[in-house]
């Protein structure tokens, strides 16, 4: 900025005056005017104009967002081939203890053992799906791709209504082959063959459960509305929770029947102190989520695309 100084001048009037009786001659008023500077004279200040300056802003798309007609949510003929050859191999179990209940003309142990293979598929998903959620990333051997994808799922929960059903049953269908076939075909006995085709075959559907624990009402099947509020499978709101603060609880998607006593008694919680006074490895849900696996609203355009 630039000061100029400023002076004020005061004018000073004296009168002189010349009198004269003659009419002709009227009066003369002499004037002389002085400067006085005064000590006191604020400067002159000119500010310079200043100009907004207009931020930038800068639009960033995250390249991991799954957007409409994703090729990654869509089945290939590998995922067919293996949701097909899992569901063969459930039939062949299922198959097996139903021929053996016939032959032995034994129905009540088979029965009671397939129901303790559907409760105990709802536990090992809960557990399965903690273990996931809170331990291991993208590098992890095996189960690495499993991990990333459920961090994922957490950003983008509605994206799992828009996968394909052997997409999003491939991998469990896979696993189900290897650890049922030779079972299925070596095993005779029906109470076995019961808690086995029942259990596996609840673990293998159990992605799909979740999938339409993410659908709204009026987009289910009848018959799917109905199971989730018999609570026969894992419902809309039940599961909901989950995907809300803390994000620690309800981690069961069979039926659900688990969660209420595993988050009434902290049982994952007192796993996690169990692990953490042994390895040292905390869980991810002891701090708050990162912000890429915060969840994000999904779009007008995206709810018309499913």
């Amino acid at each position: 900025m630039y000061s100029l100084p400023q002076h004020k001048h005061t004018p000073n009037l004296h009168l002189k005056v010349c009198k004269n009786n003659s009419p002709f001659h009227p009066f003369r008023v002499y004037c002389s005017a002085t400067s006085t500077p005064k000590s006191n004279v604020k400067p002159l200040v000119i500010e310079p104009r200043l100009v907004p300056v207009v931020p930038r802003v800068i639009t960033t798309i995250d390249e991991h967002r799954p957007m409409n007609n994703d090729t990654g949510l869509q089945s290939t003929w590998s995922h067919r081939a293996w949701v097909t050859i899992g569901c063969t191999t459930l039939l062949i179990s299922l198959g097996e203890s139903i021929k053996g209940a016939m032959d032995s003309n034994m129905w009540v142990e088979p029965i009671i053992a397939s129901w303790v293979g559907y409760i105990l598929a709802d536990l090992g998903s809960g557990v399965y799906h903690w273990a996931i959620d809170n331990y291991g990333d993208g590098s992890t051997p095996v189960v690495g791709a499993q991990i990333e994808a459920f961090q994922g799922h957490h950003k983008w929960p509605w994206t799992i209504t828009r996968r394909e059903f052997a997409n999003n049953l491939h991998a469990l269908a896979r696993a189900v082959t290897f650890a049922v076939l030779p079972i299925a075909i070596f095993c005779h006995d029906p109470v076995v063959q019961g808690f086995v085709g029942v259990c596996s075959g609840c673990i293998m559907f159990s992605q799909q459960f979740h999938a339409w624990a993410h659908g709204t009402k009026s987009r289910l099947p009848p018959l799917v509305v109905a199971l989730q509020e018999a609570g026969v499978l894992v419902s809309r709101s039940q599961h909901g929770a989950h995907h809300r603060p803390p994000y620690n609880n309800n981690y069961c998607i069979v039926s659900g029947v688990w969660n209420e006593f595993l988050d009434k008694h902290k049982v994952f919680e007192a796993m996690e102190m169990v692990l953490y006074f042994k390895t040292g490895v905390r869980p991810r849900s002891w701090t708050e989520p990162a912000p890429e696996w915060i969840e994000e609203i999904q779009t007008s355009s995206q709810i018309q695309t499913q």
